[in-house]
């Protein structure tokens, strides 16, 4: 069935159940202010993105990864794609390499011969930035260390936190010398008792990056895209009915979309060999 030319529709993926809740009450909120809005769910971002490129959805709310597949996507078809919106949470994260507080690395060069554990392999935070970081210090993943990777919910992008907590329980295990994890998430697993206080240092934290946001397809109608971004930079968190729905969603306030921050994921994009320059998957072990 071919979509209403007065309902703008956005693509999201369904990592989790709350993803329902927090789309129905956006779907709601929008409603209420005049906006026809509906919302798809794809079970991975590969489809998702291929979808936004193909019409079946106006606008997509992208991970990282996501955005950078349907920026060369767009390229290679001579369109183009905006990110017009992401979250307050989604500006200038790092990630972190961390390891036992008892380990013998005192640098990253320490880790040739080593154990990285890292989260999937489609992962921006846990595996394709922190990787690119021990690159750029000279130690080639696969070659100088072994990597542990741990692959759960493939097509996610490590929209989830799976894999990287298995990373992380890995290294505490012992079963690895050192672990990938975004810093946001190692945090708060030492502030829950995750992973215990004083277990484990950081080794070395990569440049900060951009993560999450609303891609604009080439064929959405101007006019819908407009309100749409009206309403959601609206959306306050003191208004009690969005609060419990921002909150799912990790999120204070949302800001108007940037770029500069996807240039360290590009570089790791390119150095790994995860998608080709016109958008093509070239890593033979995703599997989604």
């Amino acid at each position: 069935m071919p979509k209403r030319p007065d309902t703008l529709v956005l693509g999201a993926v369904a990592y989790a159940p709350k993803v329902v809740t927090i789309w129905e009450g956006f779907k709601s909120y929008f409603a209420g202010h005049g906006l026809q809005f509906d919302y798809i769910l794809y079970s991975n971002y590969e489809t998702q993105v291929e979808a936004l490129m193909d019409g079946q959805c106006d606008i997509a709310w992208n991970s990282p990864l996501a955005w950078v597949r349907a920026e060369r996507l767009a390229r290679a078809r001579g369109v183009q794609v905006q990110a017009i919106a992401m979250r307050d949470t989604d500006c200038d994260l790092t990630s972190v390499i961390i390891v036992r507080s008892d380990s013998p690395a005192q640098s990253v060069a320490d880790l040739k011969g080593k154990i990285v554990a890292v989260g999937a392999v489609d992962s921006p935070q846990a595996y394709l930035i922190p990787l690119d970081l021990l690159r750029s210090h000279g130690l080639e993943p696969g070659t100088d260390f072994e990597i542990q990777r741990h692959d759960l919910l493939g097509g996610k992008h490590g929209d989830h936190v799976g894999g990287e907590l298995d990373a992380a329980r890995s290294l505490l295990s012992g079963s690895a010398d050192a672990a990938c994890l975004i810093k946001g998430n190692y945090e708060a697993w030492i502030a829950d008792g995750t992973i215990p206080s004083g277990a484990t240092h950081i080794l070395a934290e990569t440049p900060a990056y951009d993560h999450c946001n609303v891609t604009v397809g080439p064929m959405a109608a101007e006019q819908l895209v407009e309100r749409f971004y009206t309403l959601l930079m609206a959306m306050s968190y003191d208004d009690p009915d969005l609060r419990p729905l921002m909150d799912l969603e990790g999120l204070k306030q949302w800001r108007a979309g940037r770029v500069e921050g996807y240039l360290p994921l590009e570089a790791a994009v390119n150095a790994a060999g995860f998608y080709d320059q016109d958008g093509a998957i070239t890593e033979n072990d995703y599997r989604y």
